[in-house]
């Protein structure tokens, strides 16, 4: 090596000393995390979050809050978390509203595929529909014969058009040939206050919501959405069963991050979501309100599953009876 060379090199080792090594990456997460829930407190997604994040802080080290945004179906708290900060400090938490809202709301604000990123299913919960006790139809069969009878007159609840109670009441009325009153409230908690309290006739509601109400006939259970009864109600029958065959429709929840968060961040999420869920206290908690635990096997397979879900509304929502 040649003076020039040889003094080059010294000068380049000295400086790379005196600046020491290159500062390591921060491990994730070093602040408290948020996760948005886009609707009002008091529904099953708002009772998951909360759940979840009081095990997601002590298995991150990390305090994790929850935060509610409600408005517009769950539209509002959404396209926040959409044009979050892609650093997986902001989270989103959603039910089935978060992929049937844009196919049924023109300009909804956000692509459920596009703008998230999927990190995983968190449970799943059977719906049963309502009513409050003075209804006097105490049968599925009885309250479509009245919708017949008086179109527009049987009233229902709901988080607003494309939130999983307004998907169970489209799937039923089509089904079944009737046309309902929706009424829309910016969150299912509300909703629900406004049948208990005999405001709106019927509701199709989630079992874990619905059940205290029922067991204290506050609320009178018609039928549950699944396909099998309900652990929980085993004496009510399926929609299916009371004169509507083939009729099936179940909720999840869900966690999802913003387009651009790091693939490691949403694998650690993952990771630690699952184990969270996978504490029996937990699942026995969550079991015993009618919420089944369901982590996905991956971001990328719950991924598949969400636009399989977003062609499924988008095929309801184009076969929407006008003015519906």
């Amino acid at each position: 090596m040649n003076m020039r060379l040889y003094a080059l090199a010294a000068l380049a080792v000295g400086a790379a000393c005196i600046a020491g090594p290159l500062p390591a990456r921060a491990a994730y997460p070093e602040k408290p995390i948020r996760i948005v829930v886009p609707l009002a407190p008091g529904g099953t997604v708002d009772l998951v979050s909360r759940l979840l994040a009081k095990g997601l802080s002590d298995e991150l080290g990390q305090s994790v809050i929850v935060e509610n945004k409600p408005g517009a179906s769950g539209l509002i708290g959404t396209r926040d978390v959409a044009h979050a900060k892609p650093d997986g400090y902001t989270l989103l938490a959603v039910a089935n509203t978060f992929v049937s809202a844009p196919a049924f709301v023109p300009n909804a604000g956000y692509d459920p595929l596009k703008d998230f990123a999927p990190i995983t299913q968190t449970c799943q919960i059977p719906m049963v529909l309502v009513a409050h006790p003075s209804v006097p139809q105490r049968t599925v069969k009885e309250l479509i014969e009245r919708a017949r009878a008086h179109p527009g007159e049987v009233s229902f609840a709901s988080s607003g058009i494309g939130s999983t109670g307004y998907i169970a009441a489209e799937l039923f009325s089509r089904q079944a040939g009737i046309e309902l009153l929706g009424v829309a409230y910016k969150g299912n908690g509300q909703a629900l206050t406004d049948v208990v309290g005999g405001q709106v006739m019927t509701m199709f509601d989630q079992v874990s919501t619905s059940g205290p109400y029922i067991g204290t006939n506050k609320l009178r259970a018609l039928a549950v959405t699944t396909a099998t009864r309900s652990v929980l109600l085993p004496d009510v029958p399926t929609i299916a069963e009371s004169g509507l065959p083939g009729y099936e429709d179940v909720t999840f929840n869900a966690i999802l991050a913003p387009a651009g968060t790091p693939a490691a961040i949403v694998a650690q999420l993952h990771e630690a979501i699952g184990k969270v869920l996978a504490q029996p206290a937990l699942r026995e908690q969550l079991g015993g309100q009618g919420v089944e635990v369901k982590v996905s096997d991956s971001p990328a397979a719950f991924g598949v599953y969400l636009k399989q879900a977003a062609q499924k509304y988008q095929g309801i929502a184009q076969n929407r009876p006008a003015g519906s």
